[in-house]
């Protein structure tokens, strides 16, 4: 027979309130984690975050106290499934501790929780149900087993109380669930176009003649799109953050040249048309209905300020190698205040996302944004009837001539360059973000992130527009341009040296009075696309050559710039000049009046070009200014003489590739040449070559 004080201390301990408390919060703890774990992404499941994290650092206390009682009390017990099953719940449960612990730091403190940390947790949570249920239930069956007269009339009651008490102990841990899926909201957006939004090309197009679409077929709230201030302040992606702070991307909207463009198209088309620009230039405003008929500003606060923000690029779920942003929009839900500026809900939100990143993750980082179609949505561009009212014609098209270059040998990783290789090259990082398995040369724990910086050609706009580390940002497009980063991890691919060298070819010796031919050689050395690219109305790219004696005394020169800085007639340039039906030149960045081109010089991807000039070898030197300065007399006007003219002995030929991203007539049409703006020049690469000059006088 039973022991009567032994039932009498098992009944006891059944209905001890410290039992119900640790176990009605581990069922709260469990039934939570389970949802988090297998339920989609709701106010909800965020709420159960928060209180499941809430609720499990109020357990600590009650378990330890709990187990190490229990333990002391029942230690003497032989070994039993009963007993092990006990065990093993408590070393699951001690996992289960410790790692939520763990993670709940990491959500606090730290930019991302540990995969390994996690999956433990979620590991511990099964290992516990599958030790606490056995162990229960054996206690159960064996109590409803017994002899009434011995255990049944005191213990199978106590258990059934125990049961009961847990269940309602629970459900009460659920109403404050309840409670706040009811009272807090997630970032509410207004998705609706204006009311006198116009659809010039039909209801089932709204943001043509953009080939962008959204995923509903309707308006996006500017804000759902914004906010990527947000994804640096949370201190989760703050260097990502700063790299496209500044960048072209981020500026896209901002650019004081586009703003003026769009505003001339603007008058010109209807405010309409200027949605073909805003899907790669300007979406947020484009998606929010704000480029519309009797619209003063055609961007918008956020447009204007974000450009292409960071939802705006990660929001595509699909592209189409069309171009002009031919991609699907989507508009990912955001988490609980994750738009409050700063305290305890700001806080919250930013411990919401890191803790639950699962939405996080799966809605904005996806297989898409490695391959080179996904930029080829933007970066190709077309001109069609309905924009000339006339035909089809190309444009810039950067993907295509990477799609047809060298660089891109399909199937072949190793040997291929993609975009996000040169304009995205790996970077030191600390970010969430680090590491990747999806490149055949990197691993997920590689310790790097890809820049978003985007490094191409723009050397103007950011200190233009003043922007934070801008000066940076400028050098280092300056360097890229030369070809003077390094790309470790492409180094085995790519080609060394400048990204568009240039050589002096020219005779070793010359006689007086003969003609001197010389040449310039250029090559597009490792620009993945034609050098140069992007708009070439108002891109130049030329060769500047001077040729001058021993002295220094120009004998020849060509490319050089005046003082209201047009580049001197008669000079090498890259460049396109399009035209309109009529004939006339595109000068004025009026690409939607463009039928065609009457003259286009770029440089495909490995191929050369060259320019040649002729001049006359003179005989003696220019006349050579020279001075005396009386010692004694410093301040006294200084004497002019006037050497004797000299033999020339030698030539030297200098010839450099100069860049400059807006021609000067642009820039004088938009802003007037009273602005006296310029856009800066740099020297891509450089060239010297020595003639020696035989005979003569």
């Amino acid at each position: 027979m039973a022991d009567p004080s032994h039932v009498v201390l098992k009944a006891g301990e059944w209905q001890r309130r410290l039992l119900l408390a640790v176990s009605g919060l581990l069922a709260f703890e469990t039934l939570t984690g389970l949802a988090i774990w297998l339920l989609p992404f709701s106010v909800a499941n965020q709420v159960m975050v928060l209180l499941h994290t809430g609720l499990g650092l109020v357990f600590v206390a009650p378990f330890a106290w709990y187990q190490w009682r229990h333990w002391r009390i029942y230690r003497s017990l032989r070994v039993s499934h009963v007993v092990l099953t006990g065990y093993f719940a408590m070393a699951a449960a001690l996992v289960l501790i410790v790692s939520g612990l763990v993670l709940t730091w990491q959500a606090l403190f730290a930019t991302r929780i540990s995969r390994g940390w996690d999956l433990a947790h979620i590991v511990a949570t099964f290992a516990l149900i599958a030790a606490v249920l056995p162990h229960l239930a054996t206690l159960a069956v064996r109590a409803a087993r017994a002899p009434a007269a011995e255990a049944g009339a005191l213990l199978l009651p106590a258990i059934r109380r125990y049961g009961l008490r847990t269940a309602g102990l629970t459900a009460l841990l659920f109403v404050p669930v309840a409670a706040m899926t009811l009272a807090v909201r997630p970032p509410a957006f207004v998705n609706e176009f204006p009311a006198d939004y116009s659809v010039p090309y039909g209801a089932d197009r709204p943001f043509a003649p953009s080939l962008a679409r959204t995923t509903t077929g309707g308006a996006f709230d500017p804000g759902s799109l914004g906010n990527s201030e947000g994804c640096g302040t949370a201190g989760c992606h703050r260097e990502i953050y700063d790299e496209w702070a500044v960048s072209a991307h981020r500026y896209a909207a901002m650019d004081p040249a586009f703003q003026k463009v769009q505003e001339v198209m603007g008058q010109q088309n209807g405010a309409e048309s200027t949605r073909y620009c805003g899907g790669c230039h300007d979406p947020i405003s484009l998606f929010s209905g704000t480029k519309n008929i009797f619209t003063e500003n055609l961007t918008g606060l956020t447009g204007y300020r974000e450009g292409v923000s960071c939802m705006a690029c990660h929001g595509i779920k699909e592209t189409d190698v069309k171009g002009n942003a031919s991609y699907v929009m989507t508009q990912p839900g955001r988490y609980l205040w994750e738009f409050e500026p700063r305290g305890a809900r700001r806080l919250a939100g930013d411990f919401l996302i890191r803790s639950y990143p699962r939405y996080h993750v799966a809605t904005l980082q996806h297989k898409l944004f490695k391959s080179p179609e996904f930029c080829a949505a933007c970066h190709k561009q077309f001109i069609d009837e309905e924009i000339n009212q006339v035909g089809w014609v190309q444009l810039q098209n950067q993907y295509d001539n990477w799609r047809k270059s060298r660089w891109n040998e399909p199937g072949e990783a190793t040997t291929t360059i993609e975009c996000r290789e040169c304009h995205m090259p790996l970077q030191p990082s600390t970010d969430p973000a680090r590491g990747d398995d999806l490149d055949y040369n990197r691993t997920p724990r590689d310790g790097k992130h890809r820049s978003h910086r985007f490094l191409g050609a723009n050397q103007y706009m950011p200190e233009l527009l003043d922007l934070p580390g801008a000066r940076e940002h400028t050098d280092l497009t300056v360097k890229w341009l030369r070809g003077e980063i390094e790309i470790p991890e492409i180094a085995d691919k790519w080609r060394t040296g400048p990204a568009v060298p240039i050589e002096v070819v020219a005779p070793e010796r010359v006689r007086p009075g003969e003609p001197v031919t010389i040449r310039t050689v250029l090559t597009n050395n490792k620009v993945g696309h034609d050098f140069p690219t992007g708009p070439l109305d108002i891109i130049q790219a030329w060769v500047e050559v001077t040729v001058t004696d021993q002295h220094g005394a120009v004998v020849f020169q060509s490319g050089r710039r005046d003082p209201a800085h047009f580049i001197t007639p008669g000079a090498f340039m890259f460049k396109a000049e399009p035209v309109d039906q009529y004939g006339n030149l595109i000068d004025r960045h009026n690409l939607w009046e463009m039928v065609g081109v009457r003259y286009r010089r770029a440089l495909f991807p490995g191929l050369a070009d060259q320019a040649e000039y002729t001049f006359s070898c003179p005989g003696t030197s220019a006349p050579v200014p020279a001075g005396v300065v009386d010692e004694d007399r410093p301040f006294a006007p200084t004497v002019a003489l006037t050497a004797p003219a000299a033999r020339t002995t030698e030539l030297r030929v200098n010839a450099k590739l100069m860049y400059r991203k807006v021609d000067q007539f642009l820039l004088n049409f938009l802003f007037g040449a009273e602005a006296n703006l310029t856009s800066p020049v740099t020297v891509m690469s450089e060239s010297e070559k020595v003639i020696r000059v035989e005979g003569g006088p």
